[in-house]
């Protein structure tokens, strides 16, 4: 018997090499953001209207998530291309003008009228609804480029989420092994900005952090203790709303003066990362008291 041990290539000095990138299964990570958003609305004070609203949309999403019908998956050729040329597989770009989007998008709008929602919403709803064509290429362009202009943030809200459901469901006909490093702070699978990062407590990334994509919810491996919006490790501070024993706090870049949340989840698994950036707003209006400047992208807090 031969008692010779081969190497794991993904071991260096007995640690493990933690995964780039973590794809999503739609449904399941909308029943999960749901279910957060549920539990935080129950313990949510003068936001707990909000929250509960987010609860039903994400239960929507989760919902649609499975019934419709499947997404076409990226040809083999373009992800090639992509890996070869360092870029996401999803175009953004070509998103906006996408029939397989504006279809998502309809349906989406359709089924989201039956939720109980704030009036001004519920006008919102009905814009988007009854807009036209060029009208919602505008609005998919400004979610698919990370940027929502603070006097519309209420249409934009319905249209982001649409854009969650469609890029989660595409992202999850991707293989991760043919995702590659982009730049930090970028996704590597739709080239989105991150909504927080989270350190993780899960047995084989235990302490390691990813960050998450605002749209399409690829979680993808970031060092930590660096800039999330310009890579820079100088000048790296945090703030939070509590105690230094806070499990949402703001990482500071002292270099670009940008920042963006950061959830420790090894403290507390029960965080999610686009629900808890919500429900720690009170976070982000102590950030507006600063020459800081947001860098996370979370289309269910735009305008605040």
């Amino acid at each position: 018997m031969n008692n010779t041990l081969n190497p794991d290539p993904s071991v260096i000095g007995g640690v493990p090499t933690a995964p780039l990138a973590f794809l999503p299964d739609a449904a399941a990570v909308f029943d999960k953001r749901a279910g957060r958003f549920a539990f935080l609305a129950d313990h949510g004070g003068n936001l707990a209207p909000y929250l509960r609203f987010l609860a039903d949309l994400t239960a929507l999403q989760a919902r649609l998530a499975r019934e419709l019908p499947a997404v076409t998956p990226i040809p083999a050729d373009r992800v090639e291309l992509a890996r070869s040329s360092r870029m996401p597989p999803i175009d953004r770009v070509a998103m906006a003008a996408d029939e397989a989007m504006h279809a998502t998008l309809d349906r989406f709008l359709a089924e989201a009228g039956a939720l109980t929602m704030p009036e001004p919403a519920r006008l919102a709803l009905s814009a988007v609804t009854a807009a036209g064509i060029a009208d919602r290429h505008w609005l998919l362009e400004n979610i698919l480029s990370d940027r929502i202009p603070e006097d519309s943030a209420a249409p934009h809200l319905f249209v982001g989420a649409a854009v969650q459901l469609h890029l989660a469901r595409l992202a999850a006909t991707l293989d991760p092994a043919k995702l590659v490093k982009i730049r930090t702070g970028t996704c590597p699978t739709c080239g989105g900005r991150p909504a927080t990062s989270s350190v993780q407590g899960a047995a084989g990334v235990e302490n390691t952090r990813y960050a998450t994509c605002g749209c399409c919810a690829t979680q993808w491996n970031e060092v930590r203790v660096v800039c999330l919006c310009c890579g820079s490790t100088k000048g790296i501070s945090y703030r939070s709303v509590e105690t230094d024993e806070a499990t949402v706090k703001a990482e500071l870049c002292g270099e670009c003066g940008s920042w963006v949340k950061i959830l420790y989840q090894n403290k507390n698994p029960s965080l999610e990362p686009i629900a808890d950036d919500v429900s720690s707003l009170g976070l982000d209006m102590l950030m507006k008291d600063t020459d800081f400047r947001r860098g996370g992208f979370n289309p269910f807090i735009a305008g605040y």
